[in-house]
């Protein structure tokens, strides 16, 4: 994709403690800088999941794919950018890539797809769908 085409970015870096034995980031970690990469995205787009959960309403992931292509390492500062997409009437589709900063090396791919439950049954909601597509 071209910078263009992102929706959102946000910035890290690699903290020594993320790192497994072999000196690189553990895969399961990265599942943590795409979900806070979302969460700030959604805040940013005024959703508050709080309120959400009051409303009986609650955002959940129900499918990830990911393609990891190379891997950070302790201090290494890196960029995790998104688009996002409707899927289908109930389903969000959020397009995430994860970039080595400054030379802006791809190390992963990932496909996030979510939905909203209200009272534990999908639900379509318009409302945030407009919010992240504005």
């Amino acid at each position: 994709m071209d910078i263009k085409d992102y929706h959102y970015q946000l910035d890290f870096q690699v903290r020594d403690y993320e790192c497994d034995l072999q000196g690189i980031v553990n895969n399961a970690v990265y599942l943590n800088y795409l979900e806070h990469a979302r969460h700030e995205f959604m805040y940013e787009k005024g959703i508050d999941f709080a309120a959400l959960h009051k409303e009986g309403k609650d955002l959940v992931v129900v499918r990830m794919e990911i393609d990891y292509k190379y891997s950070l390492t302790s201090r290494d500062r890196f960029v995790v950018r998104l688009k996002v997409d409707q899927e289908s009437r109930l389903k969000l589709a959020f397009f995430q890539e994860i970039y080595r900063v400054p030379d802006q090396k791809l190390i992963l791919q990932a496909k996030v797809v979510g939905v909203c439950l209200h009272k534990g049954k999908p639900v379509a909601v318009p409302e945030i769908i407009q919010a992240l597509k504005s």
